[in-house]
């Protein structure tokens, strides 16, 4: 049973491989430089030797893989990149929702729940990521109007990417037997926040993602502190601060380049939660870490894709918590 298993694991393996050297290579706006494409034929022939799973992570692992951000020329609608590095970027990716908007209530959260001395280590990134150019710049107006104190303090940067960045959205395999529809928002989705990680790679240390609908608790930065402090020494890729889709996922910005690239080669096979976990299972963080309570809660009533009534919501979040352990 174990050696099935192991063989199983290899097989797909080796077909993720496969999949990011036949992208690596034909990809129009990412290039791969030669170091790179080899280091991806040497992981294949390894796993195609039958080496174990842990070798091949490592190949991941390794600096070469994904190491630069792709050349993107991103459009700048509100505010200016920090020119010092800060402890903690967080990030979210918005789009025009076909019933309610959260984006202008999160945002109010994450500022009216920091501290002043907090927000002089935190700079918050927003992709406006639709492709409907005059709804970004109205939401950028809109953000600037709210917000204009923290984007002169430079806590505040709203960016937008052109389309022409992004890969066909059009024709995409139908895994799951999702409608047409649906993967092509998912997919897009999963470029949308390539795209961000890609520009937030060397905004921060450490770089938390968001969704455009979530509250957050009081002085979350502090909490988010005491969670890294308590993993000193030990090695993590993850950590989890919400139960929920990609609410609360913490990341050190130092792998942000390999998830943006990892994000977009395979934009098209699933949703962005389950790429997540797969990037993190190939650097070999086996387990779940997950602090609670959670820091984040979804607010928002209804999905970003169809409009329909979601009222999910973590029981594992407080509103005002005194520690995170996990």
């Amino acid at each position: 049973m174990r050696y099935y298993q192991k063989r199983m694991v290899i097989l797909v393996l080796v077909l993720l491989a496969t999949c990011l050297i036949v992208f690596n290579f034909h990809h129009r706006h990412v290039f791969v430089p030669k170091e790179e494409k080899e280091e991806w034929i040497q992981l294949q022939e390894s796993m195609m030797r039958d080496e174990t799973p842990e070798r091949c992570a490592h190949a991941l692992r390794n600096p070469i893989n994904f190491s630069g951000t792709m050349k993107v020329t991103y459009r700048y609608l509100a505010g200016t990149p920090p020119i010092q590095k800060k402890y903690l970027t967080v990030g979210m990716a918005s789009v025009k929702r076909k019933r309610g908007s959260y984006l202008m209530d999160t945002l109010k959260s994450v500022f009216e729940k920091s501290s002043d001395e907090e927000l002089q280590e935190v700079v918050v990134v927003v992709h406006l990521s639709d492709f409907d150019v005059a709804w970004c710049e109205s939401q950028a107006q809109e953000i600037s109007r709210m917000f204009a104190p923290h984007i002169i303090a430079g806590h505040l940067l709203v960016v937008h990417t052109p389309e022409e960045y992004y890969p066909t959205l059009d024709g995409l395999k139908r895994n799951y037997n999702d409608p047409e529809e649906r993967v092509r928002y998912r997919s897009k989705q999963n470029v949308d926040y390539a795209y961000l990680l890609n520009l937030c790679a060397n905004f921060s240390q450490y770089y938390i993602m968001l969704e455009d609908d979530v509250h957050c608790s009081k002085n979350f930065l502090t909490m988010l502190k005491k969670a890294i402090t308590s993993r000193e020494g030990s090695y993590w890729v993850l950590l989890e601060f919400s139960k929920l889709g990609y609410i609360g996922k913490l990341y050190q910005s130092k792998d942000l380049p390999r998830l943006a690239h990892f994000l977009l080669m395979f934009y098209e096979e699933m949703p962005c939660d389950w790429l997540l976990t797969h990037f993190r299972n190939l650097l070999v963080q086996k387990d779940v870490i997950r602090f609670k309570p959670s820091l984040f809660q979804h607010m928002g009533h209804y999905t970003s894709f169809s409009g329909k009534e979601n009222r999910l919501k973590d029981d594992d979040f407080k509103e005002e918590p005194v520690d995170v352990k996990p």
